[in-house]
């Protein structure tokens, strides 16, 4: 289905994704609140870190036809540099009794384009583009030990929606494991990608996707009388700071 007719779909979407169909295994709704929710997806591929940031950029190759606006992934493009326009173009009509100009649509726009390491996107997708929401999405690209490279996907979304958060939350996820099982599939499945069916378990509050990719050791648990820390603005950026 076209990103119009999930804005109308999102329950019956919910109910499929619930179902477990068509997502990667690392997969899970990590967070829902009062006014957003986030989303995590896991995959790893064959591919080294440099094939897989030429493929994740070229969107028109993998990005599912279903969930664009024109049911052409080819009219999509992506500029990979701050301010670029991850956009789809609607084509004109010309046929006989119907005549319509170009049109286009700017699904994200980029914030940070670090080559081989992360790709991060600003922009409230699919039926989410008529609610005044902010998204946030993160694509951090890491190596793994056994070969490969690990892709993680984090959408952070916040803000006023007039969609059931948990039912919008449930849809747009199951869009967006479609889309990282896409790029997957193009670039080959890695070693250990199917290791388990069940999704990692997350803590409300998570830290960012960058962190996730990098698999830092688990720390001992704080003493029950403090509280567990959270995350630092500057975390966000501590796995690429190294680089």
């Amino acid at each position: 289905m076209r990103w119009s007719k999930l804005c109308k779909l999102a329950p019956v979407v919910a109910a499929v994704v619930a179902a477990g169909l068509g997502a990667p295994a690392a997969a899970e709704v990590t967070k829902t609140h009062g006014t957003g929710f986030i989303v995590r997806h896991e995959v790893i591929v064959e591919a080294d870190a440099k094939a897989t940031w030429l493929a994740l950029i070229s969107p028109d190759t993998w990005w599912q036809k279903e969930h664009t606006w024109s049911g052409d992934a080819a009219n999509l493009s992506l500029k990979p540099s701050a301010g670029g326009c991850f956009c789809e173009r609607i084509p004109e009509v010309d046929e006989p009794g119907r005549f319509t100009l170009e049109g286009s649509v700017e699904h994200m726009r980029v914030i940070q384009s670090y080559p081989e390491t992360a790709l991060r996107m600003q922009g409230a997708l699919g039926p989410l583009q008529s609610e005044p929401v902010t998204g946030i999405l993160t694509i951090a690209i890491s190596k793994v030990e056994q070969g490969g490279t690990r892709l993680v996907w984090e959408y952070n979304v916040a803000g006023y929606m007039r969609y059931e958060i948990p039912v919008i939350a449930r849809a747009v996820d199951g869009v967006i494991g479609l889309q990282a099982k896409a790029l997957a599939d193009l670039l080959g499945p890695g070693e250990g990608a199917d290791a388990s069916s069940e999704a990692p378990k997350h803590d409300e509050d998570a830290p960012p996707a960058e962190q996730a990719a990098e698999k830092p050791a688990a720390k001992p648990a704080p003493a029950k009388s403090e509280p567990p820390a959270k995350p630092k603005v500057e975390a966000a950026f501590s796995d690429l700071s190294d680089k």
